[in-house]
């Protein structure tokens, strides 16, 4: 694929936010702009598609979430919900502002990016590949009535990407699980040599590792990866936090930490972000935790976890990509403890 043709395709995904919603101003808070782009978008409908993409807000689908392929053993798909390739152009731009309603304009940006690498991928597997790889294959779920008055909820989802909201009375519950990917993590080789669409998520990390001092490291560092980001369920499972924890972090440091977590929040709309830099800054520092796996050289595993009481950063990079270059395929989510979906437990 040519940087052209990637270009083109962000910029075709970016061009389908453009729903006007007749005889309703633009609501103020995060909560308001996605209510009226579900309506929106649920209004958009046909029966057929209805059908696939409205459930019950208690309908089990609903704390399934997916990052990975989904699909069986034919290669085809078995995720649910209304998928992008099925849509008509306008029921693809509701869509589309419905995911944008829920990410900051760096994360909607970031997301179309992970969308397009589908194309990328397809045509570094070829045909022959394990896995269909199909920019279409993204699919929409809204859960109970899109309202100001009761619980509702929606999902963005396909390979690599997964935005999830729960509502109750027009507020946001839980922006979470939010998890982008990225296979690629960098391109090293044709026309989108040194694309990197998650930068910011292993820059500042491998500037706090190489901070650290003997003692630190010895804290913070790990004997064995972490494992795989837990999908398919609404509890992260993360167990009790392990690492360093902030207060033994110079100023510098916690600087850097705080960069690394504002690259995660800064995926979300500012009013949430704000809310859930709030909580990170309220957390006292010792009980706050940092750790890590592997090595922060380049093409080299590691994984690595933030955690605090109420939420907790997942990270890996220890897959090869669709080219064989090691260690260039990342993970990356951003989770809510004790669990997502707004549940307690």
């Amino acid at each position: 694929m040519t940087r052209l043709r990637l270009a083109a395709f962000a910029l075709a995904l970016a061009g389908t936010v453009g729903v006007a919603l007749v005889g309703r101003s633009a609501p103020d808070t995060t909560g308001g702009k996605t209510m009226a782009a579900a309506a929106a978008f649920v209004a958009s409908l046909s029966p057929e598609l209805k059908k696939k993409a409205v459930f019950d807000f208690n309908d089990p689908h609903r704390t399934k979430w997916y990052f990975t392929p989904q699909q069986d053993k034919e290669k085809h798909f078995t995720r649910k919900g209304a998928r992008l390739e099925e849509m008509s152009a306008e029921q693809k731009k509701a869509a589309m502002a419905l995911l944008k309603s829920g990410l900051s304009a760096k994360g909607y940006e970031q997301a179309t990016t992970i969308v397009g690498l589908e194309a990328l991928l397809a045509e570094l597997e070829g045909p022959k590949g394990a896995m269909t790889r199909n920019t279409g294959w993204y699919f929409v779920s809204v859960f109970g009535e899109p309202s100001s008055t009761g619980k509702w909820g929606w999902r963005f989802e396909g390979h690599h990407l997964s935005v999830n909201y729960t509502l109750d009375k027009g507020e946001v519950v839980a922006g979470a699980p939010v998890l982008f990917g990225s296979n690629p993590a960098e391109v090293k080789d044709g026309p989108k040599k040194g694309l990197r669409p998650l930068p910011e998520i292993e820059d500042h990390v491998r500037a706090l590792i190489k901070s650290l001092n003997a003692d630190q490291d010895k804290t913070a560092k790990q004997p064995k990866a972490f494992p795989e980001i837990k999908e398919g369920q609404p509890k992260a499972d993360v167990g009790a936090p392990v690492g360093i924890t902030a207060d033994k972090l110079t100023a510098e440091q916690k600087s850097t930490l705080a960069k690394l977590l504002e690259a995660y929040t800064g995926r979300m709309p500012e009013e949430l972000a704000a809310a859930e830099m709030k909580r990170v800054k309220a957390t006292p520092d010792a009980k706050l935790y940092f750790a890590y796996s592997g090595s922060a050289t380049p093409g080299e595993p590691y994984t690595y976890r933030v955690q605090g009481p109420e939420f907790v950063v997942e990270f890996l990079n220890v897959q090869a990509d669709s080219a064989k270059n090691p260690a260039n395929h990342i993970h990356s989510a951003w989770r809510r403890l004790p669990a997502d979906f707004g549940l307690a437990e």
